[in-house]
């Protein structure tokens, strides 16, 4: 298993070596001002418009770009996960190259984020259209705290306090610039600066960079926030162990019908708790971690080794979720090594059925075939993390 593994990810760096950090996302052609314009279509006579355009865009990625005139970008939040995944690798290997990628990713980001806040903090480089609308570059706490666990793994394999430095400015980003719900015990932070939605992988994100940041510098701050941040979660777990995307409060108040449970921001919010409960001594969330990791493998991988996109809906297969299935079964193992195992699994599937000659991740695979496109954030950089995660565990 190890040399498979270990061979996959010699041509996937390979490739990366060659393509370099810029790619395509599958989200920047959804912020692009043509698509954009049919997305907001309102007049019911015109709406139907938007699902033949939306399906073209996914059955042709490359020639609608091409058409739309969507360029290769840098992403944060790729870079972020290229540098943790390069840093799992230099701890493998101790090649100096995967050292020196790994740092460049990291020196990338601390020329790059987004300025006029009150820490450091990055987006994407895209428009992007949720509950509301994101101009790119709005900085996001998921992509934020990503990079701020980026730079914690360098402190903790280089013990240089500026990759300590970096990650505190985020918690100031994440307590200042994010708006917040909180009551005496709970608390939940907003997916941006601009929103005021309650997104349950969001929020966990921002809590598991401030428990970790906590554990080094004592912050009591960052620590009793990121204990709130969680106490929210718990409390709007389900009783079979899920947890929706939205809080119920929030989707009731938004009248959000499809308020979805699917794998990878299922496989988030899992690993999140993990970092919680392993930075913070007095956390006592093991029991719902148990309840949520036995939920996800039970309702979102089929045969313990193909991630389903929801509890009752395989397709489409997406290699996002293949990364997190492996990143989240990995970082609990040590709860029950059968994790561990299936984590295994995942990993050969994805190999077997989504990796490309040149090394390269497809994006998802569909009833009707696969969408072969290399997205450098979405496949690439997660592909790399997770499968660098599985060979530096079992060491």
């Amino acid at each position: 298993m190890m040399s498979v593994v270990v061979d996959a990810i010699e041509k996937l760096d390979r490739w990366i070596y060659t393509n370099g950090w810029s790619g395509y996302d599958p989200y920047d052609i959804l912020g692009t001002p043509t698509i954009l314009s049919i997305l907001k279509i309102k007049n019911p006579a015109l709406r139907e418009i938007r699902l033949p355009v939306v399906a073209f865009v996914r059955m042709f990625p490359k020639a609608s770009r091409r058409l739309l005139k969507v360029k290769t970008t840098v992403n944060a939040k790729a870079m972020a996960l290229f540098a943790s995944g390069y840093l799992n690798l230099y701890k493998y290997f101790r090649k100096e190259e995967y050292l020196d990628r790994a740092l460049a990713c990291l020196n990338w980001l601390e020329k790059n984020f987004s300025k006029g806040y009150s820490g450091c903090c990055w987006g994407y480089p895209f428009d992007w259209q949720g509950l509301v609308f994101f101009p790119k570059g709005t900085p996001s706490g998921v992509v934020s705290s990503i990079a701020g666990h980026a730079f914690l793994d360098a402190y903790e394999l280089l013990d240089k306090k500026k990759y300590l430095n970096i990650p505190e400015k985020v918690c100031d980003f994440i307590i200042n610039d994010l708006n917040k719900k909180e009551n005496e015990n709970r608390l939940c932070f907003s997916y941006t600066p601009l929103d005021d939605s309650e997104v349950h992988n969001a929020n966990l994100w921002c809590a598991s960079l401030l428990a970790r940041v906590a554990s080094h510098t004592n912050n009591n701050l960052f620590k009793a926030t990121a204990v709130k941040a969680v106490n929210f979660a718990l409390n709007d777990q389900k009783d079979d162990g899920s947890w929706r995307y939205f809080s119920t409060r929030f989707a009731r108040q938004k009248g959000i019908r499809d308020n979805f449970i699917d794998n990878f921001h299922t496989g988030f919010v899992l690993e999140c708790l993990q970092t919680c409960d392993e930075n913070i001594s007095s956390l006592d969330v093991k029991e719902s971690i148990q309840k949520g990791v036995e939920f996800y493998v039970k309702r979102l991988l089929l045969k313990e080794s193909i991630p389903k996109m929801r509890p009752d809906s395989l397709y489409p297969i997406d290699i996002h979720s293949c990364a997190q299935a492996i990143i989240t079964l990995v970082k609990l193992s040590n709860m029950k090594s059968r994790y561990r195992q299936i984590a295994e699994k995942v990993a050969l599937w994805a190999i077997k059925n989504m990796q490309s000659r040149e090394g390269f991740f497809y994006y998802r695979i569909y009833r009707w075939g696969a969408d072969r496109t290399p997205y450098i954030r979405w496949g690439q950089a997660w592909m790399l993390l997770a499968l660098s995660t599985l060979i530096e565990k079992i060491r």
